[in-house]
């Protein structure tokens, strides 16, 4: 059985735990191979090389795009990654192989920077095309410094490993992704050595262009199609669980066990991805089955996703949702039969590439749920200055979701428990499928919204 296993950066941050309970674990002999592993960088690595994730706070790219000293500031982050380097010591790291490694990456990133730079100052060409090309070659640093001491690790420990590097850093073939991947992975045995790969894939229509921060789970899709992989595999620092523990407490979290792509899906359109939409459906087409496990709960079996999965019985399988949301509303007495009114605004939220999560309607108003970013400023600018009404609400966005719940009774139970929580509904939607239902509340009332839900139907 060959699997594709992929590692997030908190856990590769924690790679101890990663070797005893992931790569050797009970395993010996033939066991410990047909695995590939497709890494992250260590946590908060690629937040120092682009911009912070959450935050937005500006890392190297955006001391380039500003003409900053970007080279001093490689340099700080390779100082940086060296002493990362320091705590895999004690798991057989060779300190010097790994310094060597991680220096001369850096340096090539520097003059390929610099060799940018020029030809930006120039004006001979468009710069947003280098600017996305330097985004690219920042963010493949972080991958190829944790996959290259990951297979140092492993091979110190006793263990056949591949480092497969599909940066690309010292190479200037013209391949696409898929091609890469195809061909970094062509002639392995895969029963004879475990195989390490960067999360980064170097591709002539740019990986982080396509997917940005998602890329490393594009990789970890891709290898898994490419090898015909019998079950892709993804180990969290959590379980995919009931709901948040962090919000309801861990003993009040259980872990979902089993569960569909299209339920993967509604988590990843409200924040809180299984698995990045784009990395999720080539698996789902090829039929590979991904599973969800806990690192450091190496025994437990984890959440299975698969196509066809419905729940015997009737439940609610994830309670989830965000508080980062806004609630528009265009509100229009002559609405009411006007054919094609809401294209008008749909032609607007498309010209600002604004997208919406949850879409509710009446005779003379359209209420969009779309995300708290900078970028929606501008789309409620037009809007306001085009239709009739704007309002606009800071909200947040909580979902029961699961396989079996097209049944009375679900939606009771749901709007009574945040009515016992006087937590009053702003907005609903529930489509013909029924695998989620979306209630649209005050910001204030999210983490207990989050908690009465998870109690009344996921904790019963």
């Amino acid at each position: 059985m060959l699997t594709v296993e992929k590692i997030g950066g908190t856990s590769m941050s924690q790679f101890k735990d990663v070797l005893n309970n992931i790569i050797i674990g009970n395993r010996s002999g033939a066991d410990l191979y047909n695995r590939i592993f497709v890494v992250s960088a260590y946590n908060n690595v690629t937040n120092w090389l682009l911009e912070h994730k959450k935050t937005g706070a500006p890392g190297i790219y955006v001391k380039f795009l500003n003409d900053e000293n970007y080279a001093e500031a490689l340099d700080e982050l390779c100082l940086k990654l060296i002493a990362l380097n320091r705590n895999y010591e004690e798991i057989k790291l060779d300190q010097k192989v790994a310094d060597e490694f991680i220096i001369n990456r850096i340096e090539k990133a520097k003059n390929y920077l610099r060799a940018m730079h020029s030809v930006v100052a120039s004006g001979y060409v468009d710069r947003n095309d280098l600017y996305l090309a330097a985004r690219e070659i920042l963010s493949s640093i972080g991958e190829a410094h944790s996959a290259f001491n990951s297979v140092n690790i492993i091979k110190n420990n006793g263990i056949d490993a591949t480092f497969i590097d599909l940066c690309g850093f010292d190479d200037s073939e013209a391949l696409t992704i898929d091609e890469r991947i195809h061909k970094a992975f062509q002639g392995v045995d895969f029963s004879k050595t475990l195989c390490v790969a960067t999360g980064y894939t170097k591709g002539i229509e740019g990986i982080m262009r396509a997917f940005d921060r998602g890329y490393s789970e594009v990789t970890f899709s891709k290898i898994a199609v490419d090898v015909k992989a019998n079950e892709a595999v993804i180990h969290k620092e959590f379980h995919l669980s009931s709901a948040d523990p962090n919000l309801v407490g861990a003993a009040n979290s259980i872990p979902v066990g089993f569960t569909n792509f299209m339920v993967a899906d509604q988590l990843a359109d409200v924040g809180m991805e299984a698995i990045h939409p784009k990395a999720s459906k080539p698996l789902e087409l090829a039929g590979i089955n991904i599973r969800i496990k806990n690192t450091f709960e190496p025994e437990h079996p984890g959440t299975l996703i698969s196509k066809d999965y419905v729940a015997k019985e009737s439940r609610i399988e994830i309670v989830s949702g965000t508080d980062k949301v806004l609630a528009v509303e265009v509100h229009d007495p002559m609405m009411v039969g006007e054919v094609g009114f809401d294209l008008r605004i749909m032609k607007v939220f498309e010209k600002h590439g604004v997208s919406y999560i949850l879409k509710s309607t009446n005779a003379n108003s359209i209420t969009m749920v779309i995300w708290d970013k900078p970028k929606s400023a501008g789309l409620i600018k037009e809007l306001k200055n085009v239709f009739y009404q704007v309002t606009v609400k800071e909200v947040a966005l909580v979902c029961c979701m699961g396989t079996n719940i097209a049944h009375p009774g679900f939606l009771y139970k749901a709007a009574k428990a945040l009515c016992d929580n006087h937590i009053n509904i702003e907005c609903f939607a529930q489509s013909l499928r029924q695998v989620n239902m979306q209630f649209v509340i005050c910001r204030e009332g999210y983490s207990d919204a989050i908690k009465a839900l998870n109690s009344a139907l996921c904790i019963e």
